[in-house]
């Protein structure tokens, strides 16, 4: 029995025959492994993520893994894990079998991470940015950026617990960190600035806004002077407006190293309260006009007690004149009333009127 045939005819090849039963065959075949094959937007993505092969990025969001995933494929560059629940960043968290990644960009907001071991990111080298925001860090190894010799933004907005901020300025300390541009710590109730030293980084940008900052002290203002390049916003800090703010203020007047610089307000004293740091008056902050008014009123307290002391001096050392003058006006006192007395018997006796006439 002969098999049916498909006959095609072309300007190059006048006759190409083609068997319909290895095409139905093959039609058969295609159709099994669609069906059969699991639902992936990409080859090797891991369950619950999206990947996007051409763009190099792996988004995982709202899920209720507890571990960051451990088939991330190998061409990953951006990685996106959000709103899950990873409370630790181990070591190696990143590792794929010992091999590394080539992400440079990875973020991990809103998971719920609370701490982060010694080399939790080995294996990342090449990373360029990492962002922690919106997690609730109360735990952070010394060497928790170890090996990120790429890293030039590091996020860590609304992130740091009071319990980890001692840490973070120890992790930050690293010469890891040596290419970092820039670096935001929004959110976090900082009292100071967190870096030992601004020399060992290579920082353009340093968000330091809605924390807790009521001054910059001078030893910080030297190294921002030193820093040319370097621009820092602190807006929505609670600044206290006394002369101890002189260094800072003169670096604002001075510096265009903060961008927000008139956005920064007074919160105390209560008379200065809502007044732009940079616009206070000069003797607002001269604490040697602090300085010299306790002096002066010192000396002028110094004076009346001395005063207060000659008086004394001078009733103790003439106390029996004195006493004489005081006895003198007792006895005058007294003679005058015994008049006053007498005239008052006569006038209210009629019988002695009557005399008198």
């Amino acid at each position: 029995m002969r098999e049916k045939m498909w006959i095609f005819y072309s300007a190059d090849n006048p006759k190409c025959v083609f068997s319909l039963w290895n095409h139905w065959c093959w039609c058969y075949a295609a159709l099994v492994c669609l069906l059969f094959s699991p639902v992936r937007t990409d080859e090797g993505c891991p369950s619950s993520c999206i990947c996007a092969r051409d763009s190099g990025t792996v988004t995982c969001r709202d899920g209720e893994d507890t571990e960051v995933p451990g088939d991330i494929p190998e061409w990953t560059s951006t990685l996106i894990l959000r709103g899950r629940n990873i409370s630790t960043l181990q070591r190696g968290t990143f590792m794929i079998n010992g091999s590394e990644l080539v992400i440079t960009t990875l973020s991990l907001s809103y998971n719920g991470i609370q701490a982060i071991e010694p080399y939790a990111f080995l294996g990342l080298s090449r990373m360029h940015l990492l962002d922690l925001s919106h997690n609730q860090l109360e735990s952070i190894s010394a060497r928790a950026f170890h090996g990120l010799f790429e890293l030039r933004s590091l996020y860590l907005n609304y992130s740091i617990l009071p319990a980890a901020t001692a840490q973070l300025s120890i992790a930050l300390n690293t010469h890891s960190l040596r290419h970092l541009h820039r670096l935001e710590l929004a959110g976090n109730g900082l009292k100071s600035i967190p870096l030992m030293r601004l020399d060992i980084y290579n920082l353009h940008g340093l968000v330091l806004i809605n924390n807790s900052l009521e001054n910059i002290g001078r030893e910080n203002v030297t190294n921002l002077y030193q820093q040319r390049r370097l621009r820092v916003y602190l807006s929505l800090n609670p600044f206290r407006c006394t002369c101890e703010l002189e260094a800072f203020y003169y670096w604002l007047k001075n510096s265009s190293q903060c961008p927000d610089a008139g956005r920064l307000l007074c919160s105390e004293p209560e008379a200065k309260r809502g007044i732009p740091v940079e616009k206070l008056r000069e003797e607002d902050v001269d604490c040697m006009n602090e300085n010299l008014e306790a002096v002066s009123y010192v000396f002028l307290g110094l004076v009346l007690a001395l005063i207060g002391v000659v008086f004394l001096m001078v009733l103790y050392l003439n106390r029996g004149g004195i006493k004489r003058w005081l006895n003198n006006i007792r006895e005058a006192c007294r003679d005058q009333m015994e008049v006053y007395h007498y005239r008052y018997e006569q006038d209210s006796d009629p019988r002695l009127a009557n005399v008198a006439v």
